[in-house]
């Protein structure tokens, strides 16, 4: 006799209503604005539907105000980009800095969170 399948974990949580714009700003609750550094670059490569799609590693670092002081971040962030804006990333130096906006989401294999980069331009700070 075949025993019935597990269910997924995704299926066993209880439903939530999400909520895709925040009514008093009028914005998407996954956006991101982030200035940071171009660490890694692989080569371009084409889906299946002949889009242009870029991996990417950003490198960020600042400091904010936070309730016990100064606070220090550094961080690593995987990130992706299709289309023409995938080719116009491949041609930017590794080093250099930009303002990346977006949102997140996860990877493919769901472990890691990776930016869904939709526009980029020169930081100017």
């Amino acid at each position: 006799m075949k025993t019935p399948a597990k269910p997924s974990r995704l299926n066993t949580r209880p439903e939530r209503a999400f909520q895709n714009i925040d009514a008093s700003t009028g914005v998407s609750a996954n956006a991101v604005v982030l200035t940071a550094c171009i660490a890694e670059v692989q080569t371009l490569r084409y889906t299946p539907a002949g889009i242009p799609a870029l991996q990417l590693v950003l490198e960020h670092q600042s400091e904010v105000q936070d309730v016990q002081g100064k606070r220090q971040i550094k961080m690593v962030l995987k990130a992706m980009a299709f289309g023409a804006l995938a080719e116009r990333l491949a041609s930017q130096a590794v080093g250099s800095n930009w303002r990346f906006q977006g949102y997140l989401s996860n990877s493919r294999a769901g472990k890691s969170v990776v930016l869904q980069i939709q526009d980029f331009s020169q930081d100017l700070l």
